[in-house]
């Protein structure tokens, strides 16, 4: 193998490298992403450092509850603490 292949190979692996840092800033821009688990199971990313992995089910239940939580979180704000 050439030096000038090697080279080549190495400009291919940086270009791939870029283009997936910059699809990966991309997605961290948006903030949250969905994605199906191994197990089937639904994932939400960027909420902290692991995902949020729930099945259907249990996301349209905790779905129904939305009003719930949200009063949940008024009555309760004095306790309750951000993340910074």
């Amino acid at each position: 193998m050439s030096s000038e292949m090697n080279d080549e190979q190495m400009r291919a692996e940086l270009e791939r490298l870029r283009s997936e840092n910059a699809a990966l800033k991309q997605r961290d821009a948006k903030g949250l992403s969905l994605k199906v688990s191994q197990k089937g199971a639904v994932s939400v990313y960027g909420l902290g450092r692991f995902p949020v992995t729930l099945y259907k089910e249990q996301w349209l239940k905790l779905l129904e509850m939305t009003d719930d939580i949200r009063t949940f979180i008024r009555e309760n704000e004095g306790q309750l603490k951000s993340k910074s």
